[in-house]
């Protein structure tokens, strides 16, 4: 694969032979988006799977703050598979794998107790995706899903862009998704960034010293195999509430039921939004020792966040460890289950119509 731009002396120390391999019949390869200003994001194209962000902190400091790994061989074999990477055909949780439509039933593959999850195993995590265009500091990805795929109907064409801008004294990762389909079916692509605002080491600090603010009011109560109850409570009284910004471990061990259900925070969080596909501010997340913050800010209804709950402590890069809640991720999305539940806003996808997203990461110093 020709990679145009130098992977070598990078500010993340990801080497380009590591990651160069033939999987499937197709090359994967290392690709590094650099700003004007010096920030870094490596990424593959194996399930698109960021393999670092270089943030400095408030002194000036890089550090890598996604739970990456070093080589294409701990990506495609990592214990915790959907890493960083892109998630389709439908993010989140299906119930049993199975919803109906126009008045057919369909059976997706079953990778999460009873349920669908992300895609499947073999969902757009475990793809090689092509690269159709690259340049200093944007990269744009292609895949074909085919019909059938992990069960899902129609054969969907998706066009995935990462693109890295410096504004005014800040970093912005945009994530932009595009899709057209030859059959109506649901999507729902987000990506399952882990973060750690702190930098990955040996080990990686628990999250549960940061700061979080949500903008939202509701969230989708779960189950205890992690399902859509159905309702869409308020936050208030609750120790769901990030509306006023708190220490994210300040309620994660509290014995209310929401919680014991997800292990901690592992919810789908209705952003407050004036219309519905806006681009609007979800979440701001900060560390206040190293002084970094992430805005996040996104065109869909939800966010799922999830704290990193069943990280087991697997090694990352360069030696990093990664334990339970030693990362944060903001997966924007459509609520979880939607194709069963009418009320949730539609993830179906009709032919002539196109899919469309934007999620954007912007990263800046308190």
């Amino acid at each position: 694969m020709n990679n145009t731009y130098p992977t070598q002396g990078n500010l993340s120390g990801l080497d380009r032979k590591d990651f160069q391999k033939t999987v499937n019949g197709k090359e994967t390869d290392l690709f590094i988006l650099k700003s004007k200003t010096g920030a870094e994001v490596a990424v593959t194209n194996y399930g698109c799977a960021i393999l670092s962000i270089m943030m400095p902190d408030k002194n000036g400091k890089y550090a890598n703050v996604v739970l990456g790994h070093d080589s294409i061989d701990h990506v495609i074999n990592s214990p915790e598979p959907f890493l960083n990477t892109v998630i389709g055909r439908y993010g989140n949780r299906i119930c049993e794998g199975v919803f109906t439509l126009d008045g057919k039933d369909y059976n997706l593959t079953i990778n999460n107790g009873p349920n669908s999850l992300h895609g499947g195993p073999t969902g757009y995590h475990a793809r090689v995706w092509d690269v159709v265009n690259q340049t200093e500091n944007s990269i744009e990805f292609t895949y074909t899903s085919p019909d059938g795929e992990e069960g899902f109907p129609g054969t969907l064409t998706i066009h995935m862009t990462y693109r890295l801008e410096s504004e005014d004294d800040r970093e912005a990762l945009y994530i932009e998704y595009e899709a057209t389909t030859d059959k109506a079916t649901p999507v729902n692509l987000t990506n399952h960034a882990f973060f750690n605002l702190a930098g990955i080491s040996k080990p990686t600090p628990s999250v549960e010293n940061q700061m979080l603010f949500i903008a939202a009011d509701y969230y989708i109560p779960i189950d205890n195999n992690s399902i859509p109850t159905g309702e869409i409570l308020s936050v208030g009284g609750t120790p769901m509430d990030f509306r006023l910004e708190k220490r994210i471990g300040q309620d994660i061990n509290d014995k209310f039921q929401q919680l014991v259900n997800g292990a901690g925070y592992d919810h789908c969080y209705v952003i407050a939004k004036e219309e519905e596909g806006e681009l609007a501010h979800a979440a701001t997340y900060s560390d206040p020792e190293s002084g970094r913050v992430m805005e996040v800010y996104t065109t869909e209804p939800g966010v799922q966040l999830y704290t990193g709950n069943w990280l087991g402590g697997f090694a990352g890069a360069h030696g990093a460890t990664f334990p339970a809640r030693s990362g944060i991720c903001f997966e924007a999305q459509v609520f979880p289950n939607s194709p069963n539940v009418s009320y949730f806003p539609t993830s179906i996808l009709d032919p002539g119509q196109e899919y469309t997203q934007t999620t954007i990461y912007e990263f800046g110093v308190l």
